[in-house]
């Protein structure tokens, strides 16, 4: 290994997942853009394992990632939109369900032709403001419902909250009284939808209110993986010398470790947070406070401790100092390394024991 590999426990990793897929009835696992940094193909191989008869995928795009390895039902969870060529096509496929969030849309999918009946997922507005039906369209599935095959209702919400439940209460109820079917759930835990599938059964026909899950089955047992890059090389500086592309003067005597890992694979590059909390906000004050004395804390643990990045990282590898007084790593040896895994991208890929 010589660059960024992420090692996996796949017993512990499985184990989980069947965890997970045992107390969710009706699960739709997600896998979606960087498969959870564990790469689309892998996941669908794994919800294959699963035998659940749903997966769900972010874009048209990711189909062709997943469809020889699993051979159950692909929804897309990006609303159809009839000038995306490669949704229209898919649209045709009896495998592929499409989610719709605008009448308009669902008028051109179900007038496709070719005898076509499109499987579909209408998508309810929730106050996340993204995408959906207003309270006001919902009535226009009973319409839709001759020309579309409608799989059921998909309600994306904020998340959980007791103020989250409560949407998915209304907008489930409002939904089935404008058109019996389904509801699929997000960010509401397993036994609030198995109580809203008990709701709406009471009224009518038995019904089901499925999850969509992908962050609690693929990372929810943090000890099931590890992150780690390789020291690619090792320089003794003393304090004031120049390093890097920019010549930042080194902070002190020490060393200059070069480990693999960089923009490319997502290192250092990080999402706004929602600063919710006084601590949250009090550490982005102070890394921004950091980073603008050209200063910034690296995801690199060296001899115990995160380090401070010498320069951004570069593409595929980061220059990261080390003070005297700490042990250095030797060239070759893996270091810990806290990423992203929805950003990651990582050069190996390796199953067993993680620690």
């Amino acid at each position: 290994m010589s660059g960024l590999t992420l090692t996996i426990d796949t017993d512990a990793w499985r184990a989980h997942q069947r965890a997970v897929v045992e107390q969710t009835p009706g699960i739709i696992p997600v896998a979606k853009g960087n498969g959870y940094g564990f790469g689309l193909a892998r996941l669908a191989e794994e919800a294959a394992a699963l035998d659940v008869p749903t997966l769900a995928v972010g874009v048209p795009g990711e189909v062709a990632a997943v469809r020889d390895h699993f051979d159950g039902d692909i929804v897309i969870l990006q609303p159809w939109r009839p000038f995306d060529a490669r949704a229209v096509e898919l649209a045709r496929d009896p495998r592929v369900i499409s989610t719709v969030s605008r009448l308009d849309d669902l008028e051109v999918l179900g007038n496709l032709g070719g005898g076509v009946r499109p499987r579909v997922v209408l998508e309810v507005l929730t106050s996340m403001r993204r995408h959906g039906l207003s309270t006001a369209d919902l009535a226009g599935a009973e319409a839709a419902s001759g020309l579309v095959e409608i799989e059921g209702w998909t309600i994306h919400l904020p998340l959980h909250s007791a103020a989250t439940e409560a949407e998915a209460r209304t907008l489930a109820d409002r939904a089935v009284d404008a058109f019996r079917a389904p509801v699929w759930l997000s960010h509401v835990p397993a036994a609030t939808a198995q109580a809203i599938s008990g709701e709406l059964s009471a009224q009518g026909e038995p019904l089901r209110a499925r999850l969509r899950i992908g962050t609690e089955l693929w990372l929810g047992q943090r000890s099931a993986y590890a992150t780690s890059a390789t020291v690619l090389d090792l320089h003794e500086v003393s304090r004031g010398e120049r390093v890097g592309y920019h010549q930042h003067r080194a902070p002190g005597d020490g060393w200059v470790v070069v480990v693999a890992g960089g923009t490319a694979n997502g290192v250092g590059m990080e999402a706004p947070t929602s600063g919710t909390t006084m601590r949250s906000k009090a550490i982005s004050v102070a890394t921004g406070a950091m980073e603008a004395a050209g200063r910034a804390l690296s995801p690199y643990t060296l001899a115990g401790k995160k380090r401070m990045f010498l320069e951004p990282p570069h593409m595929q590898s980061s220059m990261v100092f080390l003070p005297h007084g700490s042990t250095p790593p030797q060239v070759g040896d893996q270091v810990p390394v806290e990423v992203r895994m929805t950003t990651a991208l990582f050069d190996d890929v390796v199953t067993g024991r993680t620690g």
